[in-house]
């Protein structure tokens, strides 16, 4: 998600030596931060018994309610009457807005059955031989029911996550593969961790900025190595994810914000009474900042390192205003990604306070963009601050001016 900067530092600036003071601050600090780290995994990492407390009073259909997956043998046209199909052919027959499916695995393997589906899926260019999950319902002393679910995706996706390691491997080779193994990382802390420890009420900031630790340690060093290079991005990564978080939370309390605006928040409150959505909020904005302060910051840490190698006659004043010229570059290009993402997901949302027509200032009092606007400023603001922090570490911890390691020049 960045602006296609090198992350990689030139082999004669990965062997400046570091003076022994700098890099014990520096190491010494983020060992805190360990620490703090795997402390707030203790305390907020939840037992099995109180999630399954939670998980288990809520389910999704009622009993005997089975989801099989069956096979496309006929598919028959939005019906003509529909106007929210948005296609331009329709049909007026009994069938119409109807596909016929065979059930090929689960509950009712076997059964042949016709299904009403939305016109949506009509035009989707659904066709035969495709394959569909249905609802099964059982019927007291009669034929059980079905109804259309979900089209079945999981090839393609397969096929798709496919390519998409082919080409990271093919690419970055084996930094690719420390990426990967850090995305996969990152994905069991969120699903094992974050996402238990929210569900039973545990601070949702707390919550977030752990997995957020959590995650940054693992995945720096996996991806580009251990060195006092990295370490530098990571304490740079770290203030950033404070000051966005900070941001966040006062952001939050200022607007009023409630953190439910859509219908999965509806649902959410329906079903886990305990959970705080401010706080929820406030852990899903620390989690979305940190991928691009992580590019950012290993980029600024890198780009000093060149400097320094470079020009081992500069200043740490000279250094750090070099390192700034590259970074500003880059928060104007990055800028761009974070608002065009979060355009980009709240889009539908948009276009329909778009179709309402009311002014900006009203626009401003609803729950979804005030919450959009909050996650840009705060997300935004930490990512401009993460460039002169971490310019400036890094402009500390390397090697003084013609390879004197004294801090005061």
């Amino acid at each position: 998600m960045g602006a296609g900067h090198s992350h990689r530092a030139s082999r004669h600036a990965d062997r400046l030596e570091v003076a022994r003071g700098p890099r014990l601050t520096l190491l010494g600090a983020l060992a805190l931060a360990g620490i703090a780290t795997v402390i707030g995994l203790v305390v907020l990492w939840p037992s099995g018994s109180d999630v399954d407390a939670v998980t288990s009073k809520v389910d999704f259909a009622a009993p005997g309610v089975t989801f099989p997956t069956a096979d496309v043998k006929a598919v028959q046209p939005a019906c003509s009457g529909d106007q929210s199909g948005g296609g331009s052919g329709g049909s007026s027959g009994s069938d119409c807005g109807s596909i016929r499916v065979t059930v090929a695995e689960g509950a009712g393997q076997g059964d042949t059955v016709t299904v009403s589906v939305p016109p949506q899926i009509s035009d989707s260019g659904l066709t035969v031989g495709d394959t569909v999950v249905v609802q099964r319902t059982p019927v007291d002393g009669a034929d059980p029911s079905y109804a259309y679910f979900g089209t079945s995706r999981t090839t393609p996706l397969l096929v798709l996550l496919a390519a998409f390691v082919v080409v990271v491997v093919a690419v970055a080779r084996w930094r690719g593969v420390f990426a990967l193994v850090g995305v996969v990382f990152s994905g069991a802390v969120l699903w094992w961790f974050a996402l238990p420890a929210l569900l039973v009420g545990s601070s949702g900031l707390a919550v977030g900025l752990t997995a957020a630790a959590a995650i940054l340690f693992v995945v720096l060093y996996t991806t580009h190595g251990f060195s006092v290079r990295t370490s530098t991005a990571l304490a740079g990564t770290f203030a950033g994810v404070l000051v966005t978080a900070g941001l966040g939370v006062v952001g939050t309390q200022a607007t009023r914000l409630v953190g439910v605006s859509d219908e999965s928040a509806g649902v959410l409150s329906g079903m886990v009474g305990q959970l705080d959505f401010a706080g929820l909020f406030a852990a899903a904005l620390v989690v979305a900042g940190i991928g691009v302060l992580n590019d950012v910051t290993i980029t600024q840490a890198s780009s000093v390192w060149e400097i320094r190698a470079a020009a081992p006659q500069m200043t740490r004043r000279q250094v750090f205003a070099s390192g700034m010229r590259i970074g500003r570059d880059h928060i104007a290009s990055t800028i761009y990604t974070i608002v065009f993402v979060y355009a980009g997901t709240a889009l539908a949302v948009l276009l329909v306070l778009r179709l309402y027509g009311l002014p900006f200032e009203v626009l401003l009092a609803t729950e979804d963009i005030t919450q959009e606007v909050v996650r840009t400023l705060a997300s935004s603001i930490g990512l401009v601050l993460a460039v002169p922090l971490t310019t400036g570490i890094a402009a500390l911890v390397v090697p003084g001016a013609s390879g004197r390691d004294d801090l005061p020049e």
